[in-house]
């Protein structure tokens, strides 16, 4: 029996999921989290044949303890995964440390976790790059300035989500992000501002590299907008994956070495002809996050396609292969909206109009909730029209 160490299986809420489709499949699924264990789901519960406690994941020292002592009871670990980017750095030293082969190991992490590393990755298969500086000081940034003009984009060069990414429009703005906005301790990439909507390439993919599942998402608005003006938030699943992005995705997939994964590819589709990028409408890279899409977009790809994207997942870490056909195609609609907006229409109102559609609505915790907004719903729609329609309804605030 294969063992497989999950990493904060309780945290999102959703990936218990990916833990019963894995002892479905016969494997020996080993938790560490800092949730007491009496306070775990009964559904998670059900799920894991051991759960290790620590006092807080950010303890690096007791992590480590907690996998030598899964190893110790249950003999080597096969897989180890969190499936969240906040931890893949950890990840990949636990695997390193402990011979775990399955992923991807120390040494491949500033390849898949610095944005400024991972464009050589895109351009070694012709994918366009948007121009860059590091920060190293402010007359090195205007002088960046002037050669690609503002607006610019300052962002860790190594983070996650949107967090601390600022749009800089001038001169006294880029001085402003010196003196008051940049981290000491933290290194920013600068870049060209790009006129784009994003749109991501999701895939599960075998040993050899081969995608098992894909599917593509879009985000009209900018999330580094959505959090730095504390705007509502919308994506969507997309019915049909358009053929660049197919393509895009699985060119980014080989160049990277991506192998017993599922990753969420960022692109942006150029609104706009951009002079040595490309024309409007085409595709150019953006950024690679080697884990499914954050929240409970695995779910709502599900809605979408008629499918179970955590027990692809499972397939694919325990035989290597599925045999899980998707169903019917739609669209699927993410509405995040935001507290304290004057929204024409109430809850109920939402249900009355669009309950046949609604696949799930709640509140969203508040460490996603920067992001994707405090109350959200998730909705199927067969055309783009009607999906419009919903967004424009629900998000309504009567300006």
């Amino acid at each position: 029996m294969k063992n497989f160490v999950f990493i904060s299986p309780n945290f999102p809420t959703n990936y218990w999921l990916f833990c019963r489709e894995l002892k479905k499949n016969g494997i020996n699924v080993l938790g560490i989290g800092d949730q007491p264990y009496d306070e775990l789901t009964q559904d998670l519960k059900d799920s894991l044949c051991e759960y290790y406690k620590v006092s807080s994941l950010e303890n690096d020292d007791e992590v480590y303890r907690g996998v030598a002592f899964l190893i110790f009871k249950h003999g080597p670990i096969q897989w180890l995964e969190s499936n969240n980017e906040y931890w893949l750095e950890r990840d990949a030293r636990l695997r390193t440390a402990f011979h775990i082969t399955t992923g991807f190991q120390e040494e491949d992490i500033p390849n898949i976790k610095y944005k400024s590393k991972m464009k050589a990755f895109y351009q070694r298969v012709g994918i366009p790059v948007a121009r860059y500086h590091i920060a190293d000081n402010l007359e090195g940034c205007l002088a960046f300035a002037e050669t690609v003009g503002y607006p610019i984009v300052a962002k860790p060069d190594n983070g996650v989500g949107a967090s601390h990414t600022f749009k800089i429009e001038n001169d006294q703005q880029m001085e402003e992000f010196f003196t008051d906005k940049c981290h000491p301790d933290t290194t920013y990439i600068m870049e060209e501002y790009i006129f784009g909507e994003v749109n991501s390439y999701d895939a599960i993919f075998d040993s050899q590299g081969n995608p098992l599942f894909e599917t593509g998402n879009v985000t009209p608005n900018s999330i580094m907008d959505i959090v730095n003006n504390n705007d509502n938030s919308i994506f969507y699943i997309l019915k049909d994956l358009p053929e660049d992005t197919r393509m895009m995705g699985r060119a980014t997939a080989k160049s990277f070495g991506v192998k017993s994964r599922f990753v969420h590819f960022e692109f942006f589709r150029l609104t706009r002809d951009h002079e040595g990028l490309g024309k409007k409408g085409q595709l150019m890279a953006l950024e690679v996050n080697m884990r499914p899409c954050g929240g409970f977009t695995p779910d709502m790809i599900d809605y979408a396609h008629g499918t179970d994207v955590y027990k692809i997942w499972a397939d694919m870490i325990a035989f290597d292969k599925t045999e899980l056909k998707p169903g019917k195609d739609a669209y699927c609609a993410f509405a995040g909206r935001r507290d304290g907006k004057p929204f024409l229409m109430d809850h109920q109102a939402i249900v009355d109009r669009y309950g046949e559609h609604i696949k799930m609505s709640g509140r969203l915790p508040d460490v996603l909730a920067t992001a994707m907004g405090n109350q959200m719903y998730l909705a199927i729609f067969d055309t783009k029209e009607e999906m419009d329609q919903f967004f424009a309804d629900i998000l309504n605030c009567g300006e």
